[in-house]
């Protein structure tokens, strides 16, 4: 018996593309009810067949969960984007941002299990564009151009520039490595 179109790999593939979607939403939004109205929404609003073309339904899907979390942001706090944060001149800590996305175990670490409390406890005290940038270049490995052209969609005026994001991106990730070490609690001897 010959498989249909969407045989078990293309609906595995897309179940696990919802799954991260929803768990950046969640993290974007801080919320895992709003992350599930998002996603929801957002899959239903896809006039793609998933069994035909995947990477175009996941694209499209991908797409407007990204601008469904920052219209959210917007709503909840209307000049959250208006401003680009200071950010900390000559820190140090890291000086190039280039292909600093979490890798899925790291992120999977921080999701679950021991590194969840953490990481939501360090996204919850940044401002909503600190969010936004980190979550976008950490979890999804969006670049500093496409980070910046979706949030400038809610800034008025358009003020974030890759360079922008790229200079919040480094202080965010020295942030939480502060963070995740500070957390750990102290080996006993």
């Amino acid at each position: 018996m010959a498989e249909g179109p969407c045989s078990g790999d293309i609906v595995l593939k897309t179940e696990n593309a919802a799954l991260e979607m929803y768990r950046f939403a969640a993290l974007m939004l801080g919320s895992e009810t709003e992350a599930e109205r998002l996603i929801e929404t957002s899959v239903a609003a896809v006039d793609v067949d998933p069994c035909a073309d995947p990477c175009a339904a996941k694209g499209l899907v991908r797409e407007r969960v990204i601008e469904g979390a920052l219209e959210i942001m917007h709503r909840q706090d209307p000049a959250s984007f208006t401003e680009v944060p200071a950010t900390e001149a000559g820190s140090g800590c890291i000086e190039d941002d280039g292909g600093t996305a979490l890798s899925v175990t790291d992120l999977s670490h921080l999701v679950a299990d021991a590194g969840r409390g953490p990481l939501r406890e360090w996204l919850s005290r940044l401002s909503q564009a600190q969010r936004a940038v980190f979550v976008q270049r950490a979890v999804l490995g969006q670049t500093n151009a496409d980070t910046a052209r979706a949030i400038n969609r809610y800034a008025r005026p358009s003020v974030w520039t890759p360079e922008a994001v790229g200079s919040l991106f480094r202080q965010a990730l020295c942030s939480l490595a502060s963070a995740l070490v500070h957390s750990v609690p102290a080996v006993q001897a």
